[in-house]
Formats: C-alpha cells, sequence, structure tokens
C-alpha cells in the first residue's frame, strides 16, 4: 500500500521536495497557507513536473502529476506517514507550523523540518512528540541535488532517522547524518567559504566571474561559491549568516557587501541581478 508524504510550505523547496515524491510514484500532498497560494504551488510542481519529462529526466510526467493534490485544508495531513515542513526560514514560523503539524498527524507520523541552519532541538522544544521529529535538509534545486542531510535532535529516536534515510533513499538521494548544531555540516561549511568569497569581491581581489573560476577549475567544484550564493538566495544565505554569527561568533558575520546588495533588492537569479546577472530572473 502506498505511503502519503505530505509538504507543508509550497515555495521552492517545497514544490521540488513534492516533485521527488511524485516522481517516485508516490501520492503527495502539498499543504498551503490559503487557496490562493495552493493553486501557484501546483502550478509550479506540475511544471517541474512537464520539464523533467520534456528533457527526459521523467519517463511519464503526467503519471506523477496524479500522485500530487494541493490543498489549504491542513486536514489532509492526517493519515501521511511522513510530513515535512518546507516554510521560510524563520525559527518562529516554523514553530508554530509545526506544531499545527502535530495537532493533526497521529502519533507515529514523522515529522521533519527543512531547515538550512535552525537547531532542531530548539524547534523540537514545544513539541509533545519530540523523537518523531528530525531535521530532513533538502538542497536547491532538489530534484538535481544528490543529497539530503538528516539532522538528528537530542530527542529524536533512532527508529526515526533510520526511516527518513530509506526514504531518502528511495527518491534516490544519498543522506549524510548529524548532530544537531548550527549550520550542521553543509550550512557551516558552505557559507564559510561563500563569505569569504563575498570578502574577496568586496576587498577588489579578483572579480566574481574569476573567483568562481578558481574554485571550479582548481578544486572541480560543481559551482563557484558565488554563483551558488546567487541560486540559493542572497537573502537566505543573510540570514543564515546572522544566524550562525550570533551562535557561532564573529568569523559568520555577513560583510558589508551582501548586506548592501540585499537591501538593494540584488537577491540573485530570483531578481534577475545578484554577484552576476541573471536576465531570465526566477524564469
Amino acid at each position: 500500500m502506498a505511503e502519503l508524504v505530505a509538504v507543508v510550505g509550497g515555495g521552492t523547496m517545497g514544490v521540488g521536495i513534492a516533485h521527488v515524491f511524485a516522481a517516485l510514484g508516490e501520492p503527495v500532498v502539498v499543504v498551503e497557507a490559503d487557496a490562493a497560494r495552493a493553486g501557484v504551488a501546483h502550478r509550479a510542481v506540475a511544471e517541474s513536473l512537464m520539464r523533467a519529462g520534456a528533457r527526459g529526466h521523467l519517463d511519464d510526467a503526467d503519471a506523477a502529476l496524479r500522485m500530487l493534490t494541493v490543498t489549504a485544508d491542513r486536514a489532509a495531513l492526517a493519515p501521511a506517514t511522513l510530513v515535512i515542513e518546507a516554510v521560510p526560514e524563520d525559527a518562529g514560523l516554523k514553530a508554530e507550523v509545526l506544531g499545527g503539524i502535530e495537532a493533526v498527524v497521529g502519533p507515529a507520523t514523522i515529522v521533519a523540518t527543512n531547515t538550512s541552519s535552525i537547531s532542531v532541538d530548539a524547534l523540537a522544544a514545544a513539541l509533545e512528540r519530540p523523537d518523531r521529529f528530525v531535521g530532513m535538509h533538502f538542497f536547491n534545486p532538489v530534484p538535481a541535488s544528490q543529497l539530503v542531510e538528516v539532522v538528528r535532535g537530542a530527542a529524536t529516536a533512532a527508529e526515526t532517522v533510520a526511516a527518513v534515510r530509506q526514504w531518502a533513499d528511495r527518491i534516490g538521494k544519498r543522506t549524510i547524518e548529524v548532530a544537531d548544531s548550527p549550520g550542521f555540516a553543509s550550512s557551516r561549511l558552505g557559507l564559510a567559504i561563500g563569505l569569504e568569497a563575498i570578502r574577496m569581491v568586496e576587498d577588489d581581489v579578483a572579480s566574481a566571474a574569476d573567483i568562481d573560476d578558481a574554485m571550479v577549475l582548481g578544486y572541480r567544484f560543481p559551482m563557484g561559491p558565488l554563483r551558488l550564493t546567487d541560486l540559493v538566495g542572497l537573502d537566505v544565505r543573510l540570514g543564515v549568516a546572522e544566524y550562525l554569527a550570533s551562535t557561532l561568533g564573529e568569523r559568520f558575520a555577513p560583510p558589508q557587501l551582501l548586506r548592501g546588495k540585499v537591501a538593494r533588492g540584488e537577491l540573485g537569479k530570483k531578481t534577475g541581478r545578484g554577484f552576476f546577472d541573471w536576465p531570465d530572473g526566477g524564469a
């Protein structure tokens, strides 16, 4: 019998997560805040699946789309085996949403947070079943990325970790397991490199393109740290940097160049300009 996976939040990450589960042939429901946002999320997942089909990455996009339900009704979460919260990276918002999820689902349901840096233990503090709660850090773009970072809270049961690693394996992702710590492993390391690259631009050490080429050609990075920052979003990078600076110290303090670009609305690909120009914007 197919198991229902639910995603709460239909933004970029929620759409990507829904895509990979629908492509697996599993029923997936996306829950959004209201009907208008639900409609936008449904179109976004549909377009993502159709693009994958057109590129030969998905055998039957129509069949995958039939696995998808998008709704504003939180009650749709009740039968889910796994619920993944994918709302914006705001601790207060996530805590509120997670509490609402737990109030609807059964005691055996695993609840996961897709966070790149927020403490799993802090989010678990208000939950009644922290043993069934875990971090599942997906990477953008979710369909193309290979990794899911599984974040184990102090109260997370071993069975919960094992179950989400099995889910990740089913959607073709490799997992790493990390203990709850600011920035976990991936965000902490990735941000350190990204911030130093921004400081190098700020100090006129080299152009953004040349700094990226140094890492791609010299260290075989698949993408340079500044182009990756544009893809992730400068505002997202700034928020994570501020959080890590507050928890791990000044070595993660955001450069003024990053703050200035965010203040001017130069957020990367989604706005058409960041460290590089993106003529098609978020298209």
